[in-house]
Formats: structure tokens, sequence, C-alpha cells
């Protein structure tokens, strides 16, 4: 079986590096790919890009892919999967309709109300509908967030009311995010500790994920401005299991069936943004529509089962019928990004030491790169993915900054504290 990827970035490194690990996989195409999957057994790169929808279909059929599996959020959101099946191609993923989920997070917040699934209590406005006074009567901290796709970065927890205003304002007008902010939601703060929650589902059965956890303030301790991720790990201990069964119980058996009673039944990756309050509450932040970036490099590094077998189950509706089996090993990750990520990253440097790092334990994900000559340069704000494994956190840490030692470019940026929380917890 032929398998095609949709996507450039680290997840869809992971993702082409997983489905060529299967003995029925004799080849997996990666549209458009990057330098990481340029070099993978196994996997070649197609110049076609991620937004070409017409493009990937006819290159699916010239290809015989009996697989697509679509990475990033925008090509699920503009109906990619609906455009595959109309041709009668497999595609994993939601539907347009379902990935309304993402594409609009007022849509999400009133999904969630609907269906009594907790979450941040919240008002959405447009630019005819700002009124700062409402944002004023608000406790501060206060949450806003751009309703459009926005790669991870339209969120903006304000100290102060006049901060809260600012960053409303200027979104709306289109300065910061431009359509993505023209409708913004204004939620409160929540306070407790956040996990990834990722499943698959199939339109009515659910297969969990292992847990992970994600960091995505720039900077160590949690300080800094929102990225879209710089690093992440599994399994995340704040998810216990009596709160992992409450997450299934309270927030994705409600999304899944409701999604379903209200004719938009959800196959493919559903990532839940959970802040798990003190008393236990698990809060959704935000519902993804697909695997989420830092998240699937350590998660897929753990999983022991073939990832196409669970895609093809979910998509003949039969994910009851199997099951995921893990590494018992922690796996984390570390991103390194490029300078003055995120606001203005710079491009075009020169990465060196991959070959070193390819000669130690773990793996190095690529995201933002590219060939250039005999050498890899950096492409994107979010280069590459270090990623180790250990008996704990702490051993898989120092592991994954193991192969940060080994990799160098100029002002190459990343955390050096990935993992502290659940190290903290006694994890580690």
């Amino acid at each position: 079986m032929k398998v095609l990827i949709v996507g450039s970035g680290g997840r869809e490194h992971a993702l082409a590096w997983k489905c060529a690990a299967s003995d029925r996989v004799t080849e997996v195409l990666v549209a458009p790919g990057n330098a990481g999957t340029a070099a993978e057994p196994k996997v070649r790169n197609a110049a076609v890009q991620a937004s070409d929808i017409g493009g990937l279909i006819r290159m699916a059929r010239a290809e015989g892919i009996g697989l697509t599996i679509v990475g990033p959020e925008a090509p699920l959101v503009a109906g990619i999967v609906d455009a595959f099946e109309r041709e009668g191609l497999r595609c994993f993923g939601p539907r347009q309709a379902p990935a309304r989920l993402e594409g609009s997070k007022a849509f999400a917040k009133e999904f969630l109300r609907r269906h009594h699934i907790p979450t941040a209590a919240s008002i959405t406005v447009t630019p005819d509908s700002f009124d700062p006074e409402v944002v004023r009567q608000q406790r501060t901290p206060i949450v806003v967030k751009a309703s459009g796709l926005a790669a991870g970065k339209g969120v903006v927890i304000a100290q102060t009311t006049t901060e809260a205003i600012e960053a409303a304002a200027a979104m709306l007008a289109g300065r910061l995010l431009g359509e993505a902010g023209r409708e913004v939601v204004i939620e409160e703060f929540l306070e407790g500790e956040e996990a990834s929650f990722i499943v698959m589902a199939d339109g009515s059965h659910v297969l969990p994920l292992a847990t992970s956890q994600d960091h995505k303030r720039l900077e160590d301790g949690d300080r800094g401005p929102n990225t879209g991720g710089m690093g992440a790990y599994s399994p995340a201990p704040v998810v216990t299991p009596a709160i992992h069964g409450r997450i299934m119980r309270e927030v994705i058996e409600p999304a899944i069936q409701g999604l379903a009673a209200e004719g938009m039944a959800y196959t493919g990756f559903l990532y839940a943004g959970i802040m798990v309050a003190p008393d236990g509450t698990p809060n959704v932040l935000e519902f993804n529509c697909r695997f989420g970036d830092p998240e699937t490099q350590p998660i897929l590094m753990r999983l022991q089962s073939d990832l196409t077998v669970l895609c093809e189950a979910a998509l003949d509706g039969r994910l009851d019928q199997v099951r995921a089996t893990w590494d018992a090993r922690a796996a984390l990750g570390v991103v390194m990004a490029a300078e003055g990520y995120p606001d203005a990253p710079r491009m075009g440097d020169t990465i060196s030491g991959l070959e070193h790092a390819a000669k130690l334990p773990g793996k190095v994900f690529h995201a933002g790169t590219r060939l250039s000559g005999d050498g890899v340069v950096v492409s994107g704000g979010r280069a590459l993915c270090a990623t180790g494994m250990g008996a704990t956190v702490a051993e898989a840490q120092r592991a994954a900054y193991e192969l940060v030692g080994a990799v160098h470019w100029p002002g190459a940026t990343y955390r050096r504290d990935i993992g502290y929380r659940a190290i903290r917890r006694g994890a580690g």
C-alpha cells in the first residue's frame, strides 16, 4: 500500500516515519514535505502544496495512493476529506462541517455549551459588536482568542483589561492575524494544569491515544509569548486514571455523540486541549481537528501499533475492534526554533550536526527545513523537534537535550526546561 501524508511540518515527518515503519506500506509520499522527510527511508516528497486539494487528488490517483492522512488543519477546514471522498479516495480526517470545531473557536464554544461540556465562560465579539466596557467588567487575567485559524499564535493572555482591549481591537481590525481575528472570543482565565488529550474517532467509536502535555510559551518557566508549541512529552502525569476517565465521560464521548446527533459524524484525530482544574474538572480550552504538533512526535515514538491499521479501522467504522499498544517508556521532544520566533523568525541559516545527531538514541524530526545544495537550512519558525526516550520523563529529557546539543545554527532558540512539570511531580 502507498500512503500520502499531507503537510510539511514536524507532525508530518513523524506521521511519515511511523507509516513507513509498517511492513504493509511500500512507499510514503509527503506533500510537500521537508528536508527530513526527503531523507527518510521509503519516503518521497511530492511538490504539491497542502492547500492544493485538486492537485493532491490528481497525485493520489496517479500514484495509486491507498490511504491519505491529513496533517495540518487548514486543508481539513477547507474540505479536503469531502473532496477526496467524492473521488472515492480514502482520506483520514474529519469532514469540513465537524472541522469547524477548530476553524471557528466561536462555533466550538457554542457547541460546548449546547452539549454541557465543561469550558470557560466566554463572549464572542465582532468589529460591530465589540464593547470595551464589557471587557472592563471582566476579572483579570483575561484570555483573548482569534476565532479563526491562527497557526497556534492567536491567543493572548492579558494581565490587564487595557491589554485585553488592545489585543481584541488589534485582532478585530485585522492588524494581528488578518481574517482569522475578525471574530474574537474573550474568555475567563482558568486555573489548573493543561494537558493534551488526543483520540482517534470513527464517527461513533473512540480510541484514546497516549496522553501528552506541551509547552506553548516561548521561554523557560512558561513565560513569554504563546507559540505553536516549544516541546511536549508523553505520558502526562497530570492525567491520572481518574482524570482520564472524567475526560472521556465529560468531554470526548459527549463531543463525538453531539457531533453525530447534529449530522456531523466525526472521523479522524480529535485533540482536546484540557485545563485540569484543582478539583479535577476537565475544562476544554480548545478543540483541534488534527494531531497536535509537537505532541505527535513523542506520542508516535511510543506507539507500537501500526498506525495505518488504526486509520483504516477508523475509516471502516470499526475502531472498537482494534487497540493501540504503547512503549512503557516516556518520550519527550524539544522544539528548536529560528531566531526571532514567533514574531519574525530568521530564515536561511544552515543547520549543522544532523549527521552526528542521527547516531544518537532518539530521533530529530524536521519541521521548518529545506534542502539547499548539499545542506539543510531553516525555512520556518519551528525548525526541528529533538525527541528522546527514557524510563522516566527525566531520562527522556536528558536524551532529547543530548540531541539538541548536537545540532547547531546561528540564533537557534529552544527552552531548557521541557518536561519540568512532570519531573517536579516526581514522575521523573
